[in-house]
């Protein structure tokens, strides 16, 4: 089992050397749901070497936290080696669990939150611990809707996916 080590918004796994040319890319993610649940749809934007990738998804029925966590799944699973991450996101129920340290209590309590209840979208949150394993990120919250013109853009391809 892999520990993890929270050193600011920094998430790398514990002891894990961090190599110092390691491509640096800046990951922005958005997610969307119309009717929560609904329809819905996640943006991502991948910014390196001064070229941009959009990417976008979605599903029939689904909630709006699992289209944000979606969007941060896909765009890190389309990086094909392991890179230094500054992931964008205004989703603090993604920052929170990584942050806060949330998920590693969730996963030492066998994916029960501290009232015993049980943890919503535990299948992507695997996938995001097994992608966090690989890249060094470091995680930074926006407000959404608050004219961040990433984040608006991923707003731009969630709702639009959302709604096709």
């Amino acid at each position: 089992m892999v520990e993890y080590e929270y050193k600011s918004n920094v998430f790398a796994p514990q002891g894990g050397r961090l190599e110092s040319n390691m491509k640096k890319v800046e990951i922005y993610t958005d997610g969307a749901c119309r009717n929560n649940p609904g329809r819905g749809g996640w943006g991502a934007i991948l910014v390196y070497a001064g070229r941009e990738k959009e990417m976008s998804g979605g599903e029939a029925m689904t909630t709006n936290n699992r289209m944000e966590l979606s969007a941060v799944i896909a765009a890190l699973s389309a990086l094909k080696e392991s890179c230094e991450v500054t992931l964008t996101t205004d989703s603090q129920y993604v920052v929170n669990a990584i942050e806060k340290g949330w998920i590693d209590s969730w996963k030492r309590n066998g994916w029960r939150k501290s009232d015993r209840s049980p943890v919503q979208n535990v299948d992507l949150w695997e996938q995001l611990l097994t992608l966090l394993d690989r890249h060094k990120v470091t995680f930074v919250w926006v407000r959404g809707h608050n004219g961040h013109p990433y984040n608006e853009r991923c707003d731009t391809l969630a709702t639009e996916f959302a709604d096709s």
